[in-house]
């Protein structure tokens, strides 16, 4: 038997989790000095509003390998143990879980780097728990996931540069002339797991078309497709883009659902990830 187990950074919906069985360790998130466990003591929900509210950017941290040492030992000992992290370009998480694999002693333990956030991360769950229920060695499961991996699209939709100024990353003066200018930004997926910009629009419509057009251009057939739309609060809007995706592209699937700390932080207000 192959149980999965991962952080709390993949964005899946509670119903896919427990659906599968999937054993969470969480991040902690800090904001205003204030320490909360990801998702347990803090919603999504609740963790945008105290965000907005502030002008300090919230922080979060990995789960200590103790942590995961705890969650590996856990598990009856013949039980094969496959653990998948947010990625290591993002994260202290994956290292952690190495270390937290040596604490348990268990041999029976794989650490699988995601190289993803958000639900890049969360459909690589997905895959590898519909792969174990086949019955699929940890060998196939693996070979599959870096497949599955290497070919993944992560889209980094940013409304607005605001968070960006707070994390230093762009000085006051330039988040101003974007606002002033209206431009967006489309950022994506870079070797080792870590995201760059990879076109400035100005205007929300011509932002909104470009994304379309992005998705189109990267695939033909998206029938086998299951896609992922996390957002920071902009349900409404994320419910919109979904329709469009079915409209022109006819996924298997769409899945929406607030994203998390880790990669909301960045993201701010009316941000969007878009995996596929």
């Amino acid at each position: 038997m192959i149980k999965i187990i991962t952080d709390s950074s993949s964005d899946l919906p509670e119903e896919i989790m427990k659906r599968y069985d999937i054993t969470v360790v969480p991040l902690t998130v800090s904001i205003n000095g204030q320490d909360y466990h990801e998702k347990i003591d803090l919603t999504p929900k609740e963790f945008f509003a105290k965000m907005f509210a502030t002008d300090e950017l919230p922080k979060t941290s990995q789960p200590s390998p103790a942590a995961f040492a705890e969650a590996f030992s856990n598990f009856d000992p013949e039980t094969e143990l496959l653990c998948i992290t947010i990625s290591s370009g993002l994260s202290g998480t994956y290292q952690s879980a190495c270390m937290g694999k040596e604490l348990s002693g268990r041999a029976s333990v794989t650490v699988f780097d995601s190289l993803a956030g958000s639900l890049g991360h969360g459909l690589q769950l997905i895959r590898a728990a519909e792969l174990a229920e086949t019955g699929s060695s940890m060998d196939d499961i693996v070979a599959n996931l870096v497949e599955f991996r290497e070919n993944m699209n992560i889209l980094v939709l940013l409304d607005t540069l605001e968070n960006i100024v707070k994390g230093g990353r762009l000085s006051k003066f330039q988040g101003s002339l974007a606002k002033i200018l209206n431009i967006k930004v489309i950022l994506e997926r870079a070797d080792g797991g870590t995201v760059e910009i990879l076109e400035k629009i100005r205007g929300k419509k011509k932002f909104q078309k470009r994304v379309l057009e992005i998705i189109a251009e990267r695939s033909s057939d998206f029938s086998s497709t299951t896609i992922g739309i996390t957002h920071t609060g902009n349900e409404e809007e994320a419910e919109v883009l979904k329709q469009e995706l079915i409209r022109l592209f006819r996924p298997k699937e769409v899945i929406v659902n607030y994203m998390g700390a880790t990669m909301g932080t960045y993201a701010g207000k009316d941000g969007m990830i878009v995996s596929f």
